[in-house]
């Protein structure tokens, strides 16, 4: 992977505070008829930080991502984004207008354009912020002309801070599995997010691919971007995030920093399994590996 950090790659926000939040959900109900797939889920995160949602299969952590970025509408609570300056209610907000206020996701099934190169995935999420428009193509003007050429070196440079610049003139669908997650980060930070949410980003990954998975997260927020992040690996978890909220059949049963919600009796019970093999390596976790 890339080392490359400038800042012109990710325009973050402003640095983490006391009490500076960019996202604050409250009691927050979804339910499918007879259903409960969330109950009452509060959480706050502040700006420039990786807050991690862990839970069981089913907890409700998919369907959480969903309500914050308009593919469902909850039946009670709010979600509000950068509560501390104006905040913007995104309940009841369609997908698109959500991702117009700066928060992008990536999914647990990879969702590229397999027959487009990668450099062509990363220039999707670029033009979302472009200036000129549509009509770029019909009106041809040296500003349009200029916007272009920056489009693409952006494109560049987003594949590069993933890994990913030797690669851009590939078919997205030829990559390597890793590689095509890594592409999708790239293109969701296209669009300039302050909020970035990674739907299990390093599901079916080898252990090599969850370091250089770690390095990159740790990457993004270093610019400043929050990272809301959902995944089963506890140790790729507890070596990137500041904060961990626990769910289990739609409700959080704990909340805090990953050595205090891994020694939590429920969290252990509902997810970690032995309180061992919960506890780990501390050394190896901090590492990523």
């Amino acid at each position: 992977m890339s080392a490359l950090s400038g800042a012109e790659l990710i325009p973050g926000p402003r640095p983490p505070g006391a009490d500076d939040p960019i996202l604050d959900v409250r009691e927050v109900t979804l339910r499918f008829g007879g259903l409960t797939s969330l109950d009452a889920v509060s959480l706050r995160q502040e700006r420039g930080s990786v807050l991690a949602v862990i839970g069981p299969n089913g907890a409700g952590k998919t369907s959480l991502f969903n309500c914050l970025t308009g593919a469902y509408r909850p039946q009670r609570g709010s979600a509000r984004f950068r509560p501390g300056d104006t905040g913007v209610e995104l309940v009841g907000r369609s997908p698109h207008r959500v991702a117009r206020l700066g928060i992008a996701r990536t999914f647990q099934n990879i969702r590229l354009f397999p027959d487009m190169s990668a450099l062509e995935n990363v220039q999707v999420g670029v033009e979302m912020r472009a200036r000129a428009g549509a009509l770029r193509g019909l009106v041809p003007t040296r500003a349009v002309r200029r916007e272009e050429r920056e489009v693409v070196d952006r494109c560049h440079h987003l594949l590069d801070f993933v890994g990913l610049r030797e690669r851009a003139g590939w078919p997205a669908g030829s990559l390597p599995y890793g590689e095509q997650r890594r592409l999708e980060i790239a293109r969701a930070l296209g669009t300039r997010p302050s909020l970035l949410l990674l739907d299990e980003p390093a599901a079916g990954a080898t252990a090599a691919e969850r370091r250089d998975l770690v390095a990159l997260i740790r990457a993004i927020a270093a610019q400043g971007v929050s990272v809301l992040l959902i995944e089963h690996d506890i140790r790729l978890v507890a070596a990137v995030a500041r904060s961990i909220v626990v769910l289990n059949f739609g409700r959080v049963i704990a909340t805090g920093p990953p050595d205090q919600v891994r020694s939590d009796p429920a969290v252990i019970e509902a997810y970690l399994g032995d309180t061992d093999d919960a506890r780990g390596d501390t050394e190896d976790e901090r590492s990523g590996s």
